[in-house]
């Protein structure tokens, strides 16, 4: 039996964007503040997850959900289990967006929203492949699952979960990285540094702000001084910002000035994507008359974080031949006179190191400061060797569609295809397309998630018959 898959893609299309865009439309940032019982991250992950299971159900697939954090769609019967790994929470918008990040549009063939690319629109190209392999009655041999989890941009506590309590799949892939697969990942994890927060000087500083996730670049930062005049301030920021990616703006507040900084967000796997605006603003103002805690906030922030992505400036750099460098991301900063300051660093390192070397590394520079570490969760490198029957398959399934060579590649972004021994990441992003997930204007090309589906539909087919 030959099947043109993009055919059946084609047949789809419209239901698929009309589904796809009722799940964009949702607003589903995790917000713990607002918690329940039965949405414990708040209302927005937990309606999107009800309206992805709404979807399955209506289609005749069968589904079940866990504790309101996670959930799956069932098809076939076999021995063995497929896991399709997705995810319906998002990243917060943020700023400079020009279009509105919750109401999709489609303009020159790129459908934008948050969450178009990352991970609402490879995880439903996903579920149209699975329907389509269901409507076409293929012969399925395997248990498939597809699994929403809504915590993957934080601390996967949906997906956590849902592993604790349910039988575990033998193998599988996450429709959430880039084409044509991903079957190795880097280790991830976090240090938050606190500072003390002494700050009598002739200048001080009054608060310092920037970054909404550690897993993002920070776009904005903010610093609120006072001791400084606004014309000298205002002259030494359009000399600074003059030969450098980002821009800035001073203003008077009160008897004090705020100090702002816009720079780009990126994804933390590659931080050289992005220009940080916390360690610019930082840059900036370590020249000033600070004292104690400030300065050293805004010194270490300056000297040791400021482009420094693979950690030269500790001496702990590091490059293994298959997985690449280790990498660190200054995500989050944060600090209030007399209450002392944060800065929440994301690394994401490969074999041949692990969390131990990086902490050791941090210690040796911040711990003579007077600050202190607290480690995060940890996650480990990942890999998948390229002779495996999952990998081939579905490298197979990509250059057949694509006509392509295709090879495996490892990555710093960390996807749920880690959970299981046999996971690997499957698109959706194709080669050459803009990555910008956790980025303002995220989008998703209409053609690229329209040759996903396709692609999924017969990996799918071909990894059940």
């Amino acid at each position: 039996m030959t099947i043109d898959w993009t055919k059946e893609v084609e047949k789809r299309k419209d239901d698929l964007l009309a589904d796809l865009q009722t799940m964009l439309k949702i607003e589903s940032v995790r917000d713990e503040s607002l918690g329940t019982d039965e949405a414990p991250l708040g209302p927005g992950p937990k309606e999107a997850l009800d309206k992805f299971l709404e979807i399955g159900r209506r289609d005749g697939f069968e589904t079940q959900e866990v504790d309101g954090l996670a959930g799956h769609i069932a098809y076939g019967e076999g021995d063995e289990t497929l896991a399709i790994l997705g995810h319906v929470d998002v990243m917060p918008a943020g700023k400079g967006w020009t279009k509105k990040p919750f109401e999709p549009t489609i303009e020159d063939g790129r459908l934008y929203a948050r969450g178009a690319s990352d991970d609402k629109g490879p995880s439903m190209a996903a579920y149209y492949g699975l329907k389509i392999v269901k409507e076409l009655g293929l012969p399925v041999n395997k248990k498939i699952r597809f699994i929403l989890g809504t915590d993957e941009e934080s601390q996967w506590r949906g997906m956590t979960r849902y592993f604790e309590k349910m039988p575990q799949p033998d193998f599988g892939f996450s429709p959430d990285a880039f084409f044509p697969i991903i079957n190795g990942e880097k280790g991830n994890v976090s240090f938050v540094l606190n500072f003390p927060g002494q700050n009598d000087a002739q200048v001080q500083l009054l608060s310092f702000d920037g970054g909404l996730r550690e897993n993002m670049v920070p776009r904005d930062a903010q610093a609120v001084v006072a001791g400084l005049d606004l014309a000298s301030v205002k002259e030494a920021l359009a000399a600074f910002v003059a030969d450098k990616p980002v821009e800035a703006e001073v203003k008077e507040v009160g008897t004090n000035l705020e100090i702002s900084f816009i720079g780009k967000a990126a994804h933390a796997q590659e931080p050289r994507n992005g220009e940080n605006a916390g360690t610019y603003l930082a840059l900036f103002l370590k020249d000033f008359a600070f004292g104690a805690d400030a300065k050293n906030y805004l010194d270490f922030t300056a000297n040791y974080l400021h482009q420094d992505s693979r950690m030269e400036n500790f001496g702990i750099n590091f490059t293994d031949d298959v997985m690449g460098d280790l990498t660190m991301n200054a995500g989050i900063f944060a600090f209030e006179a007399g209450k002392g300051g944060q800065i929440t660093l994301n690394f994401r390192f490969p074999k041949g190191m692990d969390e131990t070397d990086i902490k050791a590394g941090l210690a040796k520079v911040v711990t003579p400061m007077g600050v202190t570490l607290d480690q995060g969760r940890v996650q480990v490198p990942h890999y998948v060797d390229p002779s495996d029957p999952l990998v081939e398959t579905l490298l197979g399934v990509y250059r057949r569609q694509t006509g392509q060579e295709a090879h495996g590649m490892v990555v710093g972004g960390g996807t749920y295809g880690r959970l299981m021994k046999r996971g690997v990441a499957f698109g959706a992003m194709f080669p050459g397309v803009p990555d910008t997930m956790h980025q303002a204007d995220e989008f998703m090309p209409v053609d690229g998630l329209l040759k996903a589906t396709a692609i999924y539909a017969e990996a799918i087919a071909e990894l059940v018959k």
